[in-house]
């Protein structure tokens, strides 16, 4: 049944391929601990090294950091080592599951490409990361098996991070650059008109858990603004905090948490007391994207440090110094980038390399930070971060957001991971909008979730709801 299972998650049509093919070749090894057949360190490296991403964050971040690199062709899509090697960028969109259809393909046809083709590094994001660090799946080798001594490397990361990128074993699979704490990220000048200040620490007394904030939120319409753009901004601070996960180990029930429910009764509530805008339809849509204007009369934002920096600044068309950061209602973690050496990989060395370049060392991290406004994986550079002023921020007015997110960073527990993560977490919200937009029932949108779950994983058989 398990064997069944992943073969679905990564593709139904090709999985079945992905297990026969690269995954019987390292499976013994790889759970013993020993250096896997794939990864041969005393062959020759390849001559290129393909990374396979849906953007150019990674590419950004590694041409900042690591001393290896020599130059980058004008489009981006090569970049040459000193030692002559060629990284080759392969990027495809993550909208419509496109970038994991991509991967999916190349993996399964790993065993058999020339070496020049093989994927040697890919990205996962945190919602569907358990997909590639299965060990049944075997497409992300153990970074043990490069040589990594993962608790001596990245000790110093942030330990839910390690979790995330770690098999249902334990066996670490991948690492990240990038830790993702959220906080609250409000308009000053709203704060200054409803509460007579916007002093990040006199805010948070307004923001600090959600029955406070609810109280906010009704001063705050009083005075004619919402408090959240759309319902579904606070999704990910419910979804974080669920006590198992969607699919158990082995299982092919989706058990709903009753956090989920809450989430759609709290957002019904918040709708109708006019706390959100009923015409904003969801998030990553130009109505959405039109609320981080001057024009709006949003109060905030619940974004981690990339959502500032890739999605609130682009949007926000006045002067640099309108927004700022304080403490969100609940902690919680949204997105990472993890890294995953490719099962077949001709280029282990170079791979391993770049991995602890970019994941474990700490001043490379913090030069990331600094550059980017990334909040990076160790914990003893952001704390000292969160007290250096050359980490102040000219679009958050000068304040320095480290030192908000690095408590937050320290508090937050992930939600236990399952391969079907980003169906579950995309559908509930799809079926349960309809409901809170008012075009179904309550009952009528369970059933559609039932339905889209089982169309999108079709080894599922059961959904089932928290009493």
């Amino acid at each position: 049944m398990k064997r069944r299972i992943i073969s679905t998650v990564l593709t139904v049509a090709l999985g079945a391929t992905l297990l026969a093919g690269c995954g019987e070749e390292t499976s013994n090894n790889s759970q013993s601990g020993n250096n896997s057949s794939d990864v041969n360190s005393s062959a020759e490296e390849g001559k290129i090294i393909n990374i396979y991403s849906w953007n150019d964050e990674f590419r950004t971040r590694l041409e900042a950091i690591y001393p290896e690199v020599e130059s980058t062709s004008k489009d981006g899509t090569v970049t040459t080592l000193k030692d002559g090697t060629e990284i080759h960028w392969i990027v495809n969109p993550n909208q419509d599951g496109v970038y994991q259809q991509k991967l999916d393909e190349a993996l399964v046809n790993q065993k058999s490409a020339s070496a020049d083709e093989k994927v040697d590094i890919f990205l996962s994001e945190t919602d569907y990361v358990f997909k590639y660090t299965d060990k049944d799946a075997n497409v992300a080798i153990p970074l043990k098996d490069l040589g990594i001594d993962v608790d001596e490397a990245f000790a110093d990361q942030y330990d839910f991070t390690r979790t995330t990128a770690s098999d249902a074993d334990g066996v670490q699979r991948g690492s990240t650059w990038q830790c993702c704490p959220g906080l609250l990220v409000y308009r000053r000048d709203i704060a200054k008109d409803v509460f007579g200040t916007d002093d990040p620490e006199k805010v948070a007394e307004k923001t600090k858990d959600w029955d406070t904030i609810k109280a906010t939120a009704k001063e705050l319409k009083d005075k004619g603004y919402y408090t959240f753009s759309s319902y579904a901004d606070t999704f990910r601070l419910y979804g974080n905090s669920i006590s198992d996960s969607w699919v158990k180990e082995g299982s092919t029930t989706v058990n709903v948490d009753e956090k989920i429910v809450n989430w759609v009764n709290d957002s019904k509530e918040w709708l109708d007391a006019g706390y959100v805008d009923s015409n904003i339809k969801g998030q990553w849509n130009d109505d959405w994207n039109k609320a981080m204007g001057s024009t709006s009369k949003v109060f905030a934002f619940l974004f981690p440090a990339w959502g500032i920096d890739f999605t609130l600044a682009p949007n926000w068309d006045g002067e640099d110094g309108a927004w700022a950061v304080t403490t969100p209602p609940q902690e919680y973690n949204w997105g990472g980038s993890y890294i995953h050496a490719a099962t077949g990989t001709d280029n282990p060395e170079h791979v391993k390399d770049i991995i602890l370049a970019m994941t474990a060392d700490k001043d490379n991290l913090l030069k990331i930070s600094k550059d980017y406004s990334d909040f990076t994986n160790t914990k003893s550079g952001m704390k000292e971060a969160a007290t250096d002023d050359t980490f102040v921020s000219d679009f958050l007015g000068g304040q320095n957001p480290f030192a908000y997110f690095a408590p937050v960073a320290e508090n937050i527990k992930i939600a236990p991971l399952s391969a079907y993560d980003q169906g579950c977490v995309e559908l509930i919200q799809n079926s349960f909008s309809d409901y809170l937009q008012g075009n179904v029932t309550f009952d009528k949108a369970k059933t559609n979730f039932e339905t889209a779950i089982i169309e999108r994983y079709p080894d599922i058989t059961e959904v089932v709801w928290p009493n």
